[in-house]
């Protein structure tokens, strides 16, 4: 009985606090019809972004001119830059970054100017566990592009 009682409580007071389950992004209307424009079509961001568009109701269009907003990825770019060496000069720690540049218009209207997005997470490396080490480099790379993508979705739907 007192389980119960302190369940309940709980509950109360998760739903007094404001607290809710993080679901898809309430877009603007105008954003319904939306053209993605990339250079590059198969990174991980690119995948990412049209996963929460279609999450969020927002149908992709083909087309530019079948669209009513068009947001243009100008950069997308990953890599991984060196964090620390041993005393045999070989690395222990590297950092992978993503970077997005991106940029929202309806029609000749801008709504919203080129904006840059960086993120940055750091790995320590050991060459004994090279193919673990490998992978886990390809799940923080996806990990930053789905963080950039929910940058991306909060700054679409304060439009």
């Amino acid at each position: 009985m007192a389980r119960r009682t302190a369940l309940i409580i709980l509950c109360a007071l998760i739903g007094a606090c404001g607290f809710h389950l993080q679901g898809a992004t309430k877009l603007s209307p105008a954003l319904s019809v939306t053209y993605v424009e990339a250079e590059d079509t198969h990174t991980e961001f690119h995948r990412s972004l049209l996963d929460a568009f279609d999450a969020a109701g927002v149908r992709v269009a083909t087309e530019r001119d079948q669209a009513t907003t068009v947001v243009s990825i100008q950069k997308d770019e990953t890599g991984q830059r060196v964090l620390s060496v041993s005393a045999q000069n070989t690395p222990r720690e590297y950092e992978v970054y993503y970077t997005v540049i991106f940029a929202v218009n309806v029609g000749d209207k801008i709504l919203l100017a080129p904006q840059t997005v960086t993120l940055t997470r750091d790995y320590s490396f050991d060459e004994r566990a090279l193919l673990a080490k490998g992978r886990e480099e390809e799940l923080l790379r996806a990990a930053l592009a789905d963080d950039i993508v929910g940058i991306v979705m909060r700054r679409l739907a304060s439009l």
